[in-house]
């Protein structure tokens, strides 16, 4: 989900590193607060300004540990004087804090159970022998178990598929185009899949919160879905198509997969069907009957029912090992700030300066723009939550000033969130970098050309199906 991505920084030893990321953190802060203009800014949205850059450098370089900085920007919150620590603290424990805590859990039965690997070989049985044909079935692979779980154990798993059908074909890292294009496929499809669902990712959460936050709107669970699904159908066979032409395999067969015949479900995949089937009925049902069936409210009720005996999927010990704290804690810093950013006018303030001429804009160009923007600012920014944190509020108050739906302007960034693939600077990206089957730049041409896909496919989705919705 948001795993804390270890930043390629060259050859700087890691205490060298963390003394430079602090510096530069002190440094950004407070030259942003002195540049910043005193007139028609409030001292605490100039001094929020700067702890909100100081924690994106502290974020970006590691400085510090994740979950170390997000708890900084909570403390920091009446110490700038920007707010009282009980404020602080009550916006860090938001809604989103909860379902991401309960998709960790979901996310560890599944690969507990076995469905993830069963999965893994119908698709790959049903490919062949077919190198191209083989990457498609990862991506299908890796789009639809993100769809439910987290990005960074979908790609994960497909990952160590990879890398182990890689290594029996004696294909060497670096010299393979086929290990390439697969292991670029992986991470792309992976952030691809995440938003066919609101449970697919937590950004989509932290991002519908703070819509709701600083808008007052909220996003049904199939109104995303008619958004999101689309979108991957339409983003998955692009981006194959775009990586087996950009890296087109050097070979045409692979060696076949193990021809093993898949026994009957065990009672754990059953149980987790199950489950799982009747979470997203419920998640569904939400669209129509928020109040009673709170998306956050069924993950908690499902992750909770893991622990019964009826189910026993999984143990306290296993729950606690599967959760990754830091991740929690930046998503509970990074709302905290972004709520700050509203109540202290710096959003409203961020619009009017740099964004307000948009207003007159058609919505069409609007929406592209904004989206165009938001993959961008992934190479300043390679934090998903935090790239949300940042433009949301701002295109919130975009919307208000020229007369339109807040979410009108604010789906297209939570959506474009995801599109982390211009470089592998994100966890997920990171797991298959590491395997060195590809350069960082070998990422930058073909994540150029399907981001323009994305940008086009939201853009026309979000104007046609909007209205559809109740988004205009």
């Amino acid at each position: 989900m948001c795993a804390a991505p270890p930043r390629p920084l060259g050859a700087l030893d890691p205490t060298t590193r963390r003394i430079t990321g602090l510096i530069g953190a002190v440094v950004a802060g407070l030259a942003l607060w002195v540049l910043l203009p005193a007139d028609g800014l409030t001292p605490e949205a100039r001094r929020l300004a700067a702890l909100f850059v100081g924690c994106l450098v502290l974020w970006v370089t590691e400085a510090l540990p994740i979950g170390v900085t997000a708890l900084l920007a909570i403390a920091a919150q009446p110490v700038f004087v920007v707010a009282p620590m009980n404020t602080a603290g009550a916006r860090f424990m938001t809604p989103v804090f909860f379902f991401v805590l309960a998709m960790f859990l979901i996310a560890a039965v599944v690969q507990d159970s076995g469905l993830d690997r069963r999965f893994a070989g119908w698709l790959l049985r049903r490919a062949g022998t077919d190198s191209r044909r083989v990457i498609f079935a990862f991506m299908v692979g890796a789009a639809t178990l993100s769809s439910i779980v987290s990005d960074v154990p979908a790609c994960a798993i497909w990952a160590a598929l990879g890398l182990s059908l890689l290594q029996r074909d004696g294909l060497e890292p670096g010299k393979s185009n086929f290990g390439r294009a697969l292991m670029l496929a992986i991470p792309i499809a992976a952030f691809i899949g995440g938003i066919a669902t609101p449970a697919g990712s937590s950004v989509n959460l932290l991002g519908l919160q703070l819509l709701k936050d600083f808008g007052g709107v909220e996003v049904g669970f199939l109104h995303w879905m008619a958004i999101g699904v689309p979108m991957v159908i339409l983003l998955v066979p692009l981006a194959w198509w775009v990586l087996v032409r950009v890296y087109p395999p050097e070979i045409t067969n692979i060696a076949p997969p193990p021809t093993e015949a898949p026994g009957p479900l065990n009672r754990a995949e059953r149980r987790t069907l199950q489950l799982l089937g009747t979470m997203l009925v419920l998640w569904i049902a939400s669209t129509w009957y928020p109040r009673a069936l709170n998306a956050t409210m069924v993950a908690l009720l499902g992750s909770i029912a893991m622990f019964m005996p009826g189910f026993k999927l999984l143990s306290w010990d296993r729950a606690m090992k599967s959760v990754s704290w830091e991740a929690l804690f930046m998503i509970g810093g990074i709302t905290s700030l972004g709520v700050a950013c509203r109540d202290t006018g710096l959003a409203e303030w961020f619009v009017t300066h740099s964004l307000g001429g948009l207003a007159t804009w058609h919505p069409l160009a609007i929406i592209a723009t904004i989206s165009a923007v938001t993959v961008v600012i992934h190479l300043v920014i390679p934090i998903l939550p935090a790239v949300t944190a940042v433009l949301v509020p701002p295109v919130v108050v975009l919307a208000q000033q020229a007369g339109l739906p807040p979410a009108l302007f604010a789906l297209p960034v939570v959506f474009t969130a995801s599109c982390g693939f211009l470089l592998p600077l994100d966890a997920v990206s990171l797991i298959t970098y590491g395997t060195r089957y590809y350069r960082m730049t070998d990422m930058l041409w073909p994540g150029a050309l399907i981001s323009v896909g994305w940008v086009i496919a939201m853009t026309g989705l979000i104007y046609v199906i909007g209205p559809l919705v109740g988004l205009r």
